[in-house]
C-alpha cells in the first residue's frame, strides 16, 4: 500500500515537472518580444492618461508611436514640444516644431450682457441643459455657464468666473483640447499663443437677432473686414480672425468693431 502511494506521488510529481518544463519552453518560444522603445517613450510621456492625444492613455500612445516609427498624426498636447523632442530622439528622427496654442473662450455674453429667456433648474451641466430646449439663454450659441469645460481640465487651468463665463489661466493651459470637446456649444477654440486678437462671439444668427440676445455679440456688420480685410473674414454671419495673418493684420478691426466683440487678450 505504501509502495503504491509512493509510486503515485512520484508519478504526479514527474508529470508536474514535465508540464512545467513544457510550459517554460513554450513561454520562451512563443512570447511576444516588446519593442524596448515602448518603455522609453512611455517614460518620456507625462503619465497623465488624459486621452487628449486620442488614445486610451500614455501607454497606448507609446505603443502606437513605437509601432509607427514616427510622429505623423500623433502628438501629446500636454507634453508640448519638450516631450515631442524627447520622443523624436528615442525614435532617431527630427522633431518638427509645432505652433504652441492655448484655449480661448469665444463668448463675451456675461450675466449682465446676455439676456435669458427662462430659468433652468436641472442638472448643473452644460451638456444636460443643451438637451432641454436649447438652454436658458436667449442666445442659442452662448456659454451656458455650468463649467463642463472646467470639470474636465486636468491642469486646473480653468475656473468659472463670477460673470458666468469660464476663465483660462494661459500659463497652465496645455492646449490638450479636452475643454473643446466638453463644450456642447463649441465656444472654446485652440488658438496660436502668438495671436492675441480674437472674436469673442460664437453666434451665427443674423444681426437683428443677435442684438436682442446680447450686447456684445457679432452682428456681421462687416466693419472689421472693411478696415482690415487681410485680418478678417465673415462666415455664417460671424466675423473670424485670420490667425495665419497675425495680429498686425487684425489690429485695425479691434477699434472699429461696432459691438466690441473683437478683443485683444
Amino acid at each position: 500500500m505504501n509502495d503504491l502511494i509512493i509510486i503515485s506521488v512520484a508519478a504526479m510529481g514527474g508529470l508536474g515537472l514535465f508540464f512545467a518544463i513544457v510550459l517554460a519552453i513554450a513561454s520562451e518560444k512563443l512570447k511576444v518580444k516588446e519593442d524596448p522603445r515602448v518603455l522609453q517613450i512611455n517614460e518620456a510621456l507625462p503619465g497623465l492618461n488624459c486621452g487628449a492625444c486620442g488614445q486610451a492613455g500614455c501607454r497606448d500612445l507609446a505603443e502606437k508611436i513605437a509601432a509607427q516609427g514616427n510622429l505623423d498624426g500623433l502628438s501629446c498636447p500636454p507634453g508640448g514640444a519638450e516631450v515631442i523632442e524627447a520622443i523624436a530622439e528615442i525614435l532617431g528622427i527630427t522633431a518638427e516644431a509645432g505652433v504652441k496654442k492655448r484655449a480661448v473662450v469665444k463668448c463675451g455674453g456675461t450675466k449682465e450682457l446676455a439676456g435669458d429667456r427662462g430659468q433652468y433648474h436641472g442638472i448643473k451641466s452644460c451638456a444636460a441643459e443643451e438637451l432641454v430646449g436649447g438652454g436658458h439663454k436667449t442666445c442659442s450659441y452662448g456659454c451656458l455657464g455650468h463649467g463642463d469645460c472646467v470639470k474636465v481640465c486636468p491642469f486646473d487651468a480653468m475656473v468659472m468666473g463670477q460673470n458666468g463665463l469660464p476663465k483660462i489661466d494661459e500659463a497652465k493651459c496645455t492646449a490638450c483640447g479636452l475643454c473643446v470637446e466638453a463644450c456642447p456649444r463649441q465656444i472654446i477654440e485652440l488658438v496660436p499663443c502668438n495671436n492675441r486678437i480674437i472674436v469673442s462671439c460664437n453666434s451665427r444668427d443674423k444681426g437683428v437677432v443677435v442684438r436682442k440676445a446680447c450686447k456684445v455679440g457679432c452682428i456681421a456688420c462687416n466693419l472689421c473686414v472693411k478696415n482690415a480685410a487681410e485680418g478678417y473674414i465673415i462666415e455664417d454671419n460671424l466675423a473670424k480672425v485670420k490667425y495665419d495673418k497675425g495680429d498686425q493684420a487684425a489690429e485695425p478691426g479691434v477699434a472699429k468693431c461696432s459691438t466690441k466683440c473683437i478683443v485683444k487678450l
